[in-house]
């Protein structure tokens, strides 16, 4: 299976600000959360700084002039400090991982309501996987974008502070510290654009790896039956290979900026002790007040490197807010819209009205056209009450002409009414509460009997749990699956596991035709629903 994308590619923009501030809509609702954070990140740089300046007292007041007064007070101020950072440090944490939940939650919330909307004909030509890796993995990325943003804003500060703490020291050391500092900084920003690129390619190529495993777990009967583990064990590792190479790339990049970052720190600061050292001898500067340059010169290089590491996760954050948005904004996904009308009147009849179905394909133009089209010109009246079969060999189109009707698929041409009406004046809740559908493929959710029998009627039946029970055993011995049911161990409390596999193919349509009693609608619809019984099954039901 080819994987059908769930949104159409654009071109990379060096301009991120939308981005950055669509972003940060979804962070606003949070935005005393995390001013509280920026807060906390500005206790821990002061704290930092505070550290380096208290390095000055401790040598030339403690070390050199032994003042005791000094030697009391120095270590209540480092616990002071240390106390303050610890502190900053969790407030911080707190905040960030809160307002980063919340973002996590409404963006997924966001992203499902859009994909659940989407008709079916999407779901035909995108991979589950795909859709998985959005809402999962491209989410997490935007998320975590946040404790990337107050971490870069946090170093700023403690950059910011140390700076502070050198120029205090000795000016003169400091301005030839600032022409060291921005070159230094460069491979941050040099590397940023290549970081996008494989934060980018890397989701791709995750969400290529989903929609293959989804594949493969699902179609392990089939695996195993043509005895083809091997196959797809070498179809794994060319996926789980391209995962790997993608990561070593991306690191190999990230990683790059921190030795270019330390050669060129380590020489400035090399000349830096030289041309310092010579003040210390020439007694124009007291050890106290180099060390403590140093230090803050030395304390400088953790929050470049923290700030290196941080922009590596904002890259990533962007490529994945590009996919994520990508998919909420595209024009051709268009959520499933329905009427204004309730449908909530007895049916009277159903009307086909010179309906014609052409699905979305590339073949269905020109000489196939015709060949194409699912169905042409299909005029038929069905009355409450009347039981019509539609009869022919397999791609007739049958499963398309009854998928119309609860607007599964539009026609092409002509109308459906219902009771005079046309369906499309109905909202799509009403209309597909009035139809019970039993599908060609079972499917049976991983819950209980009682549950997957009761799904189509959840909001309307009982909460007696006897009531409920009761119900849900007539439908069963009206589907002809109480039999099968009652012999198991734990009856209708049995659980499925997915799909149902725990059941065989005729059980699966017995609950789904319960289900489907059960829910009582003035339509029902049975797609080849007793494909799978035996003959016997098949009368009875």
């Amino acid at each position: 299976m080819k994987e059908a994308s769930a949104a159409p590619k654009k071109k990379p923009s060096r301009l991120d600000r939308k981005l950055l501030k669509r972003i940060g809509t979804y962070f606003f609702p949070y935005k005393w959360h995390i001013f509280l954070a920026i807060i906390a990140s500005g206790l821990v740089s002061l704290s930092t700084a505070g550290t380096a300046w208290l390095i000055k007292p401790a040598m030339d007041d403690i070390f050199i002039r032994k003042d005791l007064r000094a030697l009391a007070i120095v270590p209540l101020i480092y616990i002071g400090l240390m106390l303050l950072k610890g502190i900053g440090r969790y407030t911080q944490s707190l905040c960030m991982t809160y307002s980063a939940l919340c973002v996590l939650k409404n963006l997924r919330g966001q992203l499902f309501a859009k994909i659940a909307g989407l008709p079916l004909a999407f779901y035909e030509k995108t991979q589950v996987g795909v859709l998985m890796s959005r809402i999962i993995n491209d989410v997490n990325m935007i998320s975590s974008s946040l404790t990337a943003f107050v971490q870069m804003f946090r170093q700023i500060l403690t950059v910011a502070g140390l700076i502070g703490v050198v120029f205090y020291q000795n000016f003169e050391l400091a301005c030839w510290a600032m022409v060291v500092l921005p070159i230094a900084a460069a491979p941050v920003v040099t590397f940023s654009r290549a970081l996008r690129r494989y934060g980018r390619r890397g989701a791709e190529v995750n969400a290529e790896f989903s929609a293959t495993l989804q594949e493969l777990f699902s179609g392990i009967r089939v695996i195993k039956a043509f005895a083809t583990e091997q196959r797809e064990t070498r179809r794994f590792d060319q996926g789980n290979q391209k995962l790997v190479d993608i990561a070593f790339r991306r690191t190999k990049v990230g990683e790059l900026s921190s030795p270019v970052m330390e050669l060129i720190a380590a020489v400035g600061i090399g000349v830096i002790l030289w041309y310092g050292g010579t003040k210390v001898i020439d007694g124009a500067m007291t050890p106290g007040t180099f060390f403590s340059f140093i230090a803050a010169l030395i304390m400088l290089y953790d929050p470049f490197k923290s700030f290196n590491s941080a922009n590596m996760d904002v890259q990533n954050a962007l490529a994945g807010a590009e996919r994520v948005f990508a998919m909420l904004d595209d024009p051709t996904l268009i959520v499933e819209a329905g009427g204004t009308t309730e449908f909530d009147e007895p049916f009277r009849e159903l009307v086909f009205d010179h309906v014609s179905l052409t699905y979305d394909q590339a073949d269905a133009q020109g000489p196939d056209a015709e060949s194409a089209a699912a169905l042409s010109d299909i005029c038929l009246t069905v009355k409450a009450g009347q039981k019509i079969a539609f009869v022919g060999p397999s791609g007739a189109g049958k499963t398309s002409l009854v998928s119309l009707i609860p607007r599964f698929y539009d026609p092409s041409a002509g109308r459906i009414l219902i009771n005079g009406r046309p369906v499309t004046d109905y909202t799509l809740a009403s209309l597909r509460r009035s139809i019970a559908l039993v599908a060609q493929e079972p499917f049976l959710f991983d819950m209980t009997l009682k549950e997957n029998i009761a799904y189509g009627r959840s909001e309307t039946l009982p909460d007696d749990p006897e009531a409920l029970l009761e119900d849900v055993k007539k439908a069963a011995h009206a589907a002809h699956a109480d039999t099968f049911i009652e012999s198991l161990p734990e009856g209708y409390e049995t659980v499925m596991g997915e799909r149902g596999v725990k059941l065989s193919g005729g059980q699966r349509q017995r609950i789904t035709i319960a289900r489907a009693i059960l829910k009582d609608a003035p339509l029902l619809i049975l797609d080849e629903a007793t494909s799978a019984l035996d003959s016997e099954a098949e009368r009875i039901v």
